[in-house]
């Protein structure tokens, strides 16, 4: 049974969930402590969650990414099983400084990069992220699926530094509710080097059809479990998952194998 697979969860957040036009109701849903994280990866048989903080991301273009990502060394370091990602924001030139230092911490396993609430194209500043990631030879997750991140326009940087493995966040987002489900497998496939990956961090990932089909279309080895917790719920994607029509090898592969391998994870 795959739901008795302790499972690795790529794509997650904590902290307060800060949207000046949203709803103070929502916005409260939507925010969890690291404390609540990790308990609720617990129950949903997860035992490493490997975050980002919020306030690195919110509000929308405003984000204090440099305070954010001081805050989310201390926290991690004092919250078992948590693990980090530093974000790097174009606009705040000392989270590269923060990414040259905090890479080589065992508890930091790679780069977040979020254009949307960033407010930059990758196309405009692609380049000089995936340089820094090669120069690490880096894991970068990167928000994928919308106007300022379209997943074929990170094809060149990819293409460019094949030491540097790209996870395209949100299966299936392609710009909204109307948008094209496959632009993530698309890059996937297009890329010269097997070196761009997805997550299941979408809420699209519930639809019937869609986990099973990207499982067709690149094989489990390319897709690694993300639930974007809190904004989702950590057991709802996890049991997505281990319901998918798929076989329980391939759950495997995505629920830890996979992340195991692509961030070099102890698999004690």
């Amino acid at each position: 049974m795959s739901s008795t697979i302790q499972a690795i969860d790529v794509h997650a957040h904590y902290g307060t969930y800060r949207r000046d036009e949203g709803s103070p109701l929502l916005n409260g849903w939507i925010s969890a402590d690291a404390a609540t994280v990790v308990d609720r990866a617990r129950r949903a048989s997860v035992r490493l969650t490997v975050v980002s903080p919020l306030s690195g991301l919110l509000p929308r273009g405003k984000a204090d990414t440099v305070a954010a990502n001081i805050e989310a060394s201390k926290i991690v370091r004092q919250t078992p099983g948590l693990l980090q990602w530093v974000i790097v924001h174009p606009h705040q030139p000392d989270t590269f400084l923060q990414a040259e230092e905090l890479l080589s911490d065992p508890l930091c396993v790679g780069i977040k990069i979020h254009p949307e609430e960033h407010q930059y194209e990758i196309r405009e500043h692609g380049a000089r992220l995936f340089e820094l990631a090669a120069r690490h030879d880096a894991v970068v997750l990167a928000h994928s699926g919308d106007p300022f991140s379209w997943p074929q326009d990170f094809l060149p940087f990819a293409d460019a530094h094949p030491n540097v493995r790209l996870i395209l966040a949100h299966l299936g987002n392609g710009g909204g509710a109307a948008g094209s489900p496959d632009l993530q497998v698309r890059a996937i496939r297009e890329c010269r080097h097997d070196n761009i990956f997805v997550d299941t961090s979408s809420a699209r990932s519930i639809l019937p059809g869609l986990v099973e089909w990207a499982v067709s279309e690149i094989g489990s080895k390319r897709i690694l479990f993300g639930t974007d917790t809190p904004l989702y719920s950590t057991a709802m994607q996890r049991a997505r998952i281990d319901s998918a029509d798929i076989s329980d090898d391939q759950k495997a592969d995505i629920l830890f194998r996979n992340a195991e391998q692509l961030l070099g994870l102890d698999p004690a």
